[in-house]
């Protein structure tokens, strides 16, 4: 029999792996600027965490979720996104509490899964990165998120982006613009999707967000749910876009923009690529709003949310399209030749040494000829190599080479190994 990952997963392997790295490395530096702290939820949840949130019309509700029965009869489901395990145990936990600081600011990394065709940048297991602020009902805080979405993807190495949003108003501009929709959409019952025709029952907003060309041709002349906001609706969003006029950030709104979540009110937004690897056409790479209601749904009191994911693989293509390869490679400081073996003792006792003062080091394992070595450190691009041979063994030297430059000088084999840090110090000022 032949072994092979399921279908839409992928083997995270050495290479690929420190890219991931990258990624996650720069997200918590980022995260840390604006106070988000991390947690850690269970990859799987009672089925009930994400078909009260989510939405019973929702795509990953009726179609995409991995959902079973454990061996107690229990309807578990695999997580599907983030956000509403993470206000389960924001919930469960009493992170609400009056002695807990507000925004309570959070974040996440990790695999989530959704049962779809798998396709580039689009898996069945997948990986977000997301974040959580809980506690405080102001735009400037919608604001605050959004800039650091931005933030977060223009430290990784993403320029071309556009942020677009728009609002989903509050209960009562949803209940108005819900009865408009329907209004328009009524006549036109008999000639939409079979999955729009049950929305348009249970929940007419879901056939704005449908992929149906069909669909897509009736809702564009619906009507606006900017036409129908109240005063305090329109205000927050108003708000909004001051705040992020006040700091510079250019937007575009897009009146169509629903969301593919059910627990979505007032501000929502998506932050676009053009990259090449999606063919040259903006696609979301990062998604986000408010959800004011959403901990209350889950047995929590009235506390407002906002946050935002992105998906890292789609993040990935992006990064890989935009010739950042240098900037995610794992790139190795020192490799260590030892020609003989009488030199393998020193050798070893170098590589640690390198080691210790917070270096990359390698060396050979398998006797190979110095021009094997040579090409060792080639193919794992080292910065650097220290030769060690018979001779200088002799002299207690070690003979290194900048592998940029191929400049070579010989430090003294002592001083490498008791204090490496100073002798560091010395070769790169030497490069500089």
């Amino acid at each position: 029999m032949k072994y092979q990952r399921p279908k839409g997963t992928n083997d995270i392997i050495p290479g690929e792996s420190e890219k991931w790295q990258f990624v996650e490395k720069i997200a918590r530096q980022v995260f840390k600027k604006y106070r988000y702290q991390e947690i850690r939820t269970p990859i799987f949840e009672n089925f009930e965490v994400f078909s009260r949130t989510s939405g019973e019309t929702s795509d990953i509700v009726t179609k995409e979720m991995y959902d079973f029965y454990d061996k107690g009869q229990r309807h578990i489901t695999l997580r599907p996104e983030g956000t509403a395990g993470v206000v389960r145990a924001y919930v469960e936990n009493k992170l609400y509490g009056p002695e807990i600081q507000r925004p309570f600011k959070i974040y996440y990394l990790g695999p989530m899964f959704r049962y779809e065709r798998p396709q580039s940048g689009r898996l069945r297991q997948f990986h977000q990165i997301g974040v959580e602020a809980f506690g405080v009902d102001n735009p400037t805080l919608d604001v605050e998120v959004m800039a650091m979405a931005l933030d977060l993807l223009q430290s990784m190495g993403l320029k071309n982006v556009k942020l677009v949003l728009n609002t989903l108003g509050d209960q009562t501009s949803r209940a108005a613009y819900h009865q408009a929709l329907v209004d328009y959409l009524q006549p036109y019952a008999d000639q939409l999707s079979k999955d729009s025709q049950i929305r348009l029952k249970k929940n007419p907003l879901r056939v704005l967000d449908s992929k149906d060309p069909q669909d897509q041709a009736i809702v564009k002349q619906a009507p606006q749910i900017t036409d129908y906001l109240t005063s305090a609706a329109a205000e927050h969003f108003y708000q909004v876009k001051d705040r992020l006029n006040a700091l510079k950030i250019d937007f575009e709104i897009d009146p169509t923009m629903v969301r593919g979540l059910d627990y979505y009110n007032h501000t929502i937004f998506e932050i676009m690529s053009d990259s090449k690897a999606f063919g040259g056409k903006w696609t979301t790479v990062c998604a986000g709003g408010r959800y004011n209601g959403l901990v209350e749904q889950l047995g929590g009191p009235e506390v407002p949310g906002i946050g935002f994911a992105l998906g890292v693989e789609r993040l990935l293509l992006v990064l890989a399209v935009a010739g950042n390869s240098q900037q995610l490679a794992n790139q190795l400081d020192v490799y260590v030749v030892g020609i003989g073996q009488a030199t393998d003792a020193t050798a070893l006792q170098l590589v640690q040494a390198i080691r210790q003062a917070g270096l990359t080091a390698d060396r050979d394992y398998l006797n190979r000829k110095p021009k094997g070595q040579f090409k060792a450190a080639n193919r794992q691009a080292a910065r650097f190599t220290f030769t060690i041979g018979e001779t200088e063994l002799a002299n207690q030297v070690v003979k290194v080479k900048n592998m940029t430059t191929s400049q070579e000088i010989t430090v003294d084999l002592t001083a490498a190994l008791t204090n490496f840090g100073t002798v560091w110090q010395k070769i790169t000022e030497k490069r500089e």
